[in-house]
């Protein structure tokens, strides 16, 4: 028995009659006659009685059609099911996110809109820091994740650059320099900082201490944090000093005045890693394509939110 016996004895059953059906399904009426007495065969029973002008369902044939139907819309949207995973329009997608990630517009936005577009995948969230999340995509337990650039992003993984933005000092709130509207880097020289350590946060890490060599001086690190906001407290709390994504000013958390850096060119970066051998995976797909789309434009300067022009369509591994 095949899918096309049960359509064609549906047609019948609802036509009531052998040459109509035939015209309804577009085939003859003799091959329509030949297949269901096939089916007949089959099933050991007559599923019609034959009469003068067209024909009737005999009990089997009544019972047999609720089944006949019922398997039919089934196995139709078994297709759709199908071809709606293929799309990446049902399945699952696990999204890993450092602590800051969120405090940027583009990604609750990426979040928010990818849920809305596709409300059959089921997509969970995941916080870790960056060495964690890259450890976790690559054992297949995060499917892709926002992270600050890596050491190392070794085999098997891709890198996308999502954005880049501003960063800012954070100070204690009524602290000296305060007053200021913009600080070069090297009025903290004699500051203590707090900062991320290195294996937790080696791209920010690097980008704040190399600025701050640019300028002069090594940082005097009095405090290392593994979140960016456990950094941010840990300055409301009049421990230190420190330099933060600009988007961190979400928080506002009270005690932390933030100021712009004057003369250094020093960005905070934002990529998007998955594996490789996933790269073309609908919904991976569908993620990174609406994530490079909702990308801020540069105008977005003027609010301290700079999406990277270069990554556009740049996948580096």
């Amino acid at each position: 028995m095949e899918l096309r016996h049960l359509r064609y004895f549906v047609a019948v059953a609802e036509e009531r009659h052998f040459t109509r059906a035939a015209k309804t399904l577009g085939i003859g009426q003799p091959p329509l006659s030949q297949q269901i007495q096939q089916l007949e065969r089959e099933l050991g029973a007559p599923l019609f009685h034959r009469l003068p002008r067209g024909v009737a369902l005999t009990p089997a044939g009544q019972a047999f059609l609720d089944d006949a139907r019922r398997i039919l819309r089934e196995a139709q949207q078994a297709i759709e099911r199908v071809r709606r995973v293929a799309s990446g329009e049902q399945g699952r997608i696990r999204v890993g996110l450092i602590n800051s990630a969120p405090f940027h517009p583009l990604v609750p936005r990426v979040i928010r809109e990818f849920r809305r577009r596709y409300p059959e995948v089921a997509l969970s969230l995941e916080e870790r820091t960056t060495p964690a999340l890259a450890a976790a995509v690559r054992n297949e337990t995060v499917d892709v994740a926002f992270v600050r650039p890596l050491l190392d992003s070794g085999e098997g993984l891709c890198v996308e650059p999502v954005l880049e933005e501003p960063l800012l000092v954070a100070l204690p709130a009524g602290h000296a320099l305060a007053r200021r509207k913009r600080l070069p880097l090297l009025a903290l020289s004699l500051e203590p900082f707090v900062l991320f350590s290195r294996p937790v946060g080696a791209g920010l890490h690097d980008e704040i201490i190399q600025a701050c060599h640019a300028a002069g001086f090594s940082p005097r690190v009095v405090q290392e944090a593994s979140q960016v906001t456990s950094i941010v407290n840990l300055v409301a709390s009049g421990l230190g000093v420190s330099i933060v994504p600009a988007s961190m000013q979400q928080m506002q958390i009270e005690g932390v005045t933030y100021r712009p850096i004057q003369g250094i060119s020093a960005r905070a970066r934002l990529s998007l890693i998955y594996r490789e051998a996933d790269r073309a995976l609908p919904q991976i797909l569908n993620l990174r394509q609406l994530t490079r789309r909702l990308r801020e434009p540069p105008s977005g300067a003027a609010d301290g939110f700079v999406a990277s022009p270069a990554a556009a369509g740049r996948t580096d591994r």
